[in-house]
């Protein structure tokens, strides 16, 4: 009389019988395996989704650089214009189907411009550094006037002299010994440093 045949299967030229400890091992691996994947899919898409809402905030200039389809494009401006809560969410669910959609690499351009939003370019950065330091300059150096007007013809000399007299006027302390605190004149001395900066680098001039 033939033997009856194990139901079961072989797992690298091993015969495993079904409801053995090593199927029952196997298929709890295999299931873990599944859960896993479940989450980091999940999780993949709550940051998907978190994602295209960001886009929502996205400066135009920086969206302009970005090579995303035109459908998620136009799925943006849409959601931008719609006030109704369940519409708004019904358009961004949209939004995150189209994200999973996107290229990685584009997915990484998306980041970078999020980024550069939030904590500026570090072009912007040196600009803000560089008005900074010709601000502190101008207040505590004589000298300093004459090279600025050299360097941005273009200031308003008379108003930058009365603002820089007006700045050493108020960082004097009141009493010895006292805090040094500057006034409006030392931040508007700022803000044409700033704007003297920024027309010469558009115009392609070296800082």
């Amino acid at each position: 009389m033939s033997r009856k045949l194990k139901k079961g299967y072989f797992v690298k030229g091993v015969f495993v019988a079904e409801g053995s400890e090593l199927d029952l091992e196997l298929k709890r691996e295999l299931k873990g395996t599944d859960e896993q994947s479940r989450t980091d899919l999940k999780r993949e898409s709550t940051e998907l989704q978190k994602l295209g809402e960001d886009l929502l905030t996205l400066r135009a200039d920086l969206m302009a650089r970005l090579d995303l389809t035109d459908k998620l494009k136009d799925a943006v401006a849409e959601a931008k214009r719609i006030t109704n809560f369940e519409g708004k969410r019904r358009q961004m669910q949209f939004i995150g189907k189209l994200m999973r959609l996107v290229d990685p690499a584009v997915l990484e351009t998306v980041r970078a411009a999020l980024t550069e939003q939030h904590s500026g370019s570090a072009h912007e950065n040196l600009v803000l550094h560089l008005a900074e330091t010709w601000r502190d300059r101008l207040v505590a150096n004589e000298e300093a006037f004459g090279e600025w007007i050299i360097k941005c013809p273009g200031t308003d000399a008379q108003q930058l002299r009365a603002l820089i007299r007006q700045a050493r006027k108020d960082a004097k302390p009141e009493k010895p010994g006292a805090a040094v605190r500057h006034g409006r004149a030392y931040r508007d001395i700022f803000q044409i440093v700033r704007e003297q900066l920024g027309a010469k680098d558009e115009a392609g001039e070296a800082s």
